[in-house]
């Protein structure tokens, strides 16, 4: 899919806005907007870093994008992007080298922060693996070098091939320019090579290398490089071998993918094979047993890392037995077995000027700081997240303060500190008023944002709605980004969704605009036509409706498959709202509750809480989002949609595992069930499919038993697992 240089310039410009809200503090329709953003915010840095090695931010900041989309989809499952960055590895390779797809996805690695970081990936991995908390677990701790991601394919121990990572699956043939690289050699040494191998490893350059290059360059007149890195990947990537030769490129070996037969069962001894075959392995690689040691290590390295000779951004960890490394698998972009130990953020003081209040979509106020220009990591900052009107409160910052800064986690720096003293001074209030439509600000109950309540009549809200109306993952109308969007809502070409399929009508004047002409106009109305059909989960999505997400929408779809069934249910939803009446003897949480319960049992939907369906009723029960639903519906049409079913016997079984299970731990027997298409189940009821069923099970396998659901052992369980679901579980 092409970049549209429309959407990632209205979405990048909203990073002061969902960007300063801190992942756990995110509202669900919250959330599905910011995970759209980032997804855009990473594709486009994703492309300049990798297929262009001319990157916008730092690597700091990158991290900070990627974490924070990490952490969302933490606090919300459900909402999982299929084009999340989670998901994906690098960029799709689009320069004029040749293409060549990987035998074995060439993945990336999970990032940790902190020592903690560490910690939980252990105890994960003890969890998952279902070992004792005295069971020692041997991990290989080195460098993790800041270079280009490389593949080189040996066979009979020649080399015949090397590819960069591209996008993990598909990468660029560097072949030709790979042979003129000193550590990386024509023949593997000696004799007890596999037949065919996949060394793989980052190629890089020194930074004295680095100083050389661009001092020729200038001299020349010629490209600048930003930093080692990029210089490196420039370098690999060019047409012409012969400048890479001049480039004085260097080779670290870090792991393996495709492999004919395995010389060692550890990684340390994989890694010593490698060396032994002529490749650079690093000196600091060491193999540690227990999680001071690692941690020992991770700061022997950070102590030293300004006198190396080339970049680093910290170390990698990995499980040091390849059969735990291969129980452990992968996800979609990473291994299990692996973790990326980021070293932290930089911090830097500076003061803060004035603090300024956004508006979001869903009307909440967001409030930004602004600072004095500060350099932080190499990135000059001038603005800092606040969060809301608790972490002001908290801080007790008020323009004027000196404050220290830090760029980790959030898309922006945050305040971690106020360093000015206690005075005799007026504490800065949170405004009461939005700041765009003047409407009253209220707080809802057991929520920390503040949000506008004028609804639509606020402009803020309405753009911001029209945006989201018209991003990827609602309309996708190409070229129709928010500067557009601004400007046709100001001259009240656009005021409601439906007005967007109505500018067909007003062509000329549309012609007529200063930076518009007949071409981009004809391109725009064209693109406006293609999304006259839509599908209902898309469309349900696109309304904005708080608390409804991508996964969420599809989730009702999948239910109601068309707009009139899905209508028709909104209506009993409100009926049966409205004659919930509370008894004289019910207090009112206890009303609340027995509503609740009511809705939520007619929708009967997974993961379809009270919260959605009392959005949904809201929604729907204003009689100015109606209208503005009937009048879209004169203009497009909402296809029906149905979701097609995994191949596996066991897609969309609701499978419940109970007891203790002595082979795997809980986690791997959700993963394998998930892997097959299966729905794991946290409790028995009549969707169940069937019961896995360990030692000591309690009420669950009664439960099951009373509704005569089947029930297997472990024993069962492995076979059909090994069948890849090919095993009734009624066969014996």
């Amino acid at each position: 899919m092409s970049e549209d240089p429309d959407l990632f310039s209205a979405i990048s410009s909203q990073n002061q806005t969902l960007s300063t809200i801190s992942p756990e503090r995110l509202t669900s329709d919250q959330a599905t907007f910011e995970l759209e953003r980032l997804a855009t915010l990473i594709r486009h840095y994703d492309r300049l870093y990798h297929d262009q090695d001319s990157p916008a931010i730092s690597d700091g900041e990158y991290d900070a994008l990627v974490l924070r989309n990490r952490l969302i989809e933490q606090n919300f499952p459900n909402l999982t992007r299929p084009d999340s960055p989670s998901k994906r590895i690098g960029t799709r390779a689009t320069s004029r080298l040749p293409k060549i797809a990987h035998s074995i996805a060439m993945l990336s690695l999970d990032n940790g922060f902190s020592d903690k970081d560490v910690g939980d990936f252990l105890d994960r991995i003890r969890r998952f693996l279902r070992l004792g908390a005295q069971e020692p677990v041997a991990l290989t701790v080195e460098p993790k070098i800041d270079g280009l991601s490389c593949s080189l394919r040996y066979e009979k121990g020649r080399l015949t091939q090397a590819v960069t990572r591209g996008d993990g699956i598909i990468g660029e043939d560097v072949t030709p320019n790979v042979r003129v690289i000193n550590d990386i050699p024509e023949t593997l040494a000696g004799s007890t090579w596999p037949e065919v191998v996949e060394i793989r490893g980052e190629v890089y350059m020194t930074k004295a290398a680095f100083s050389d290059l661009n001092q020729r360059q200038s001299e020349e007149n010629g490209k600048l490089f930003a930093n080692p890195r990029n210089a490196a990947a420039g370098s690999l990537r060019q047409l012409d071998p012969n400048i890479t030769a001049r480039r004085s490129l260097r080779f670290l070996a870090h792991g393996w993918g495709e492999i004919s037969d395995f010389p060692a069962d550890t990684q340390y001894g994989m890694m010593q094979a490698i060396k032994s075959y002529g490749l650079p392995v690093s000196d600091l690689l060491l193999c540690c047993h227990s999680l001071d040691e690692m941690l020992q290590h991770y700061h022997k390295i950070e102590a030293h890392r300004a006198d190396m000779d080339f970049d680093i951004d910290g170390v990698v960890y990995k499980i040091d037995r390849l059969d735990w490394q291969s129980r452990l698998g992968f996800s979609a972009r990473a291994p299990r077995f692996a973790l990326a130990h980021k070293f932290p953020a930089e911090k830097a003081q500076t003061t803060l000027l004035d603090i300024d209040i956004q508006v979001g979509r869903t009307g909440v106020l967001t409030p930004v700081a602004k600072l004095e220009a500060v350099t932080v990591g190499g990135v000059v900052v001038t603005s800092a997240t606040l969060h809301n009107a608790d972490e002001i409160k908290r801080l007790a910052v008020r323009p004027g303060d000196r404050v220290l800064i830090q760029r980790a986690g959030d898309v922006i720096p945050q305040i971690v500190e106020n360093l000015t003293p206690e005075v005799n001074r007026e504490d800065w209030h949170f405004p009461s008023t939005c700041p765009v439509c003047h409407s009253l600000a209220k707080r809802e109950e057991g929520e920390s944002a503040w949000r506008c309540t004028g609804g639509l009549i606020c402009p803020a809200q309405r753009v911001e709605r029209l945006r989201h109306f018209v991003s990827r993952t609602a309309f996708d109308i190409e070229g129709l980004g928010l500067t557009h969007i601004e400007s046709f809502f100001a001259d009240k070409l656009i005021v409601t969704p439906a007005d967007i399929f109505r500018l067909h009508k007003r062509r000329d004047t549309l012609i007529n605009r200063e930076g518009w002409a007949e071409v981009s106009v004809n391109n725009l109305l064209a693109a406006i036509e293609n999304r006259r059909v839509i599908s209902l989960d898309r469309f349900l999505y696109a309304l904005g409706i708080r608390h409804i997400g991508v996964v969420t929408a599809r989730d009702f779809a999948r239910q109601y498959h068309e707009w009139d069934a899905f209508s028709k249910m909104i209506g009993q939803l409100k009926s049966m709202r409205n004659i919930l009446l509370p008894s004289l003897i019910e207090t009112e949480e206890k009303y609340r509750k027995r509503v609740a319960k009511e809705l939520t049992g007619f929708v009967n939907i997974p993961n379809i809480g009270n919260k959605i369906i009392q959005s949904l009723i809201a929604f729907f029960s204003e009689s100015h989002n109606q209208s503005v639903v009937d009048d879209l519906l004169l203009e497009i049409e909402v296809k029906s949609v149905h979701f097609q079913q995994q191949s596996s016997p066991l897609a969309g079984e609701v499978i419940v595992f109970t007891g203790s299970l002595e082979t795997l731990s809980r986690e791997e027997a959700k993963r394998q069930a998930e892997t097959l298409g299966a729905k794991v189940a946290a409790s028995v009821s009549r969707k169940t499919s069937f019961v896995v069923c360990g030692k000591a099970a309690g009420s669950k396998l009664s439960k099951a038993e009373a509704l005569s659901i089947p029930v297997i052992d472990e024993m069962k369980w492995q076979k059909i697992v090994k069948n890849n679901g090919h095993i009734s579980v009624k066969t014996e």
